[in-house]
């Protein structure tokens, strides 16, 4: 099923979403039980900062390791590493000064390799035009890089045959993504990117987050009904914090006044992507 970003579309939708639910086994009587979704308030959201939240602390790090190795069991191949680490952490009990060189290294991980993961240039393949991709997403196995890379930077994605993801923090020059300038990205006819589903193209601020607008538009893509193709079947969006003429708003992906990155999803991609034959046209500057 296909959700449209309109609010007679959630409503043609309630019924089915009415049938998801989840009660103890003890209340079942062979009738199908149903909740009124549309009834639930809005969630609370509680404003942590303007910035990333960080939710590993590196001074404690190595003091919870222990449990997030007991809670996590190891993969086929990972017995050795597994008791590896826990040597390493026995003896630090007895050892002050190992226990402080631990936690200088945690630090300096988190600094020196954690941090700059938000940046999506950071890790993945390099494509052409600075894009970069995954390509084992959902299925890391023993890339512990590539895992916490996505952990920090976008936590709930899919295996690759359901989404691919194309990300980009530069434009065609090389040059960092800013709202202080304007650019364009244009998909020849033809060329919009090929998948079964929908695909999408999301704008994030430097910390990951949505970038506040005037038009509460934060992506653009196949759920996006307006958009306006040229007359040779193309179609050019406009990523810029002004205001750009009205003719262009309903191609304009907005952004803020700094820094920020564009994701581009595909879900459910078609041989193209799956192959990696395709990739997202250049992020031109125009400024």
């Amino acid at each position: 099923m296909f959700q449209e970003d309109d609010r007679g579309d959630d409503a043609r939708l309630q019924p089915l979403l009415q049938q998801i639910t989840a009660y103890p086994l003890s209340e079942f009587d062979g009738r199908i039980k149903t909740t009124d979704w549309s009834s639930v308030g809005s969630i609370p959201w509680v404003k942590l900062g303007a910035g990333e939240w960080q939710w590993v602390k590196p001074q404690r790090f190595f003091g919870l390791l222990s449990e997030v190795l007991a809670a996590t069991p190891p993969l086929p191949g990972e017995e050795a590493l597994y008791t590896l680490i826990r040597s390493v952490l026995a003896a630090t009990h007895a050892d002050r000064t190992l226990r402080k060189a631990l936690q200088e290294a945690a630090a300096e991980a988190d600094a020196m390799l954690v941090a700059p993961l938000l940046e999506v240039r950071s890790f993945g393949i390099p494509l052409k035009y600075h894009w970069t991709t995954v390509v084992n997403s959902a299925e890391f196995g023993t890339d512990y890089f590539t895992r916490t890379a996505v952990a920090h930077s976008n936590t709930f994605i899919n295996r690759p045959r359901e989404t691919r993801y194309f990300y980009q923090d530069l434009d065609r020059t090389g040059a960092r993504l800013n709202g202080a300038k304007r650019y364009t990205l244009t998909f020849r006819k033809g060329e919009l990117p090929p998948v079964k589903g929908f695909w999408s193209l999301t704008l994030y601020n430097k910390d990951h987050f949505f970038a506040p607008n005037e038009l509460a538009r934060y992506s653009v893509g196949t759920k996006s009904q307006e958009l306006g193709f040229a007359a040779d079947g193309s179609l050019t969006l406009y990523v810029q914090h002004e205001r750009p003429s009205e003719e262009r708003i309903v191609n304009w992906l907005p952004a803020p006044a700094a820094e920020f990155s564009l994701y581009l999803r595909a879900y459910w991609p078609e041989a193209p992507i799956a192959k990696g034959r395709w990739t997202p046209p250049p992020v031109v500057p125009k400024d």
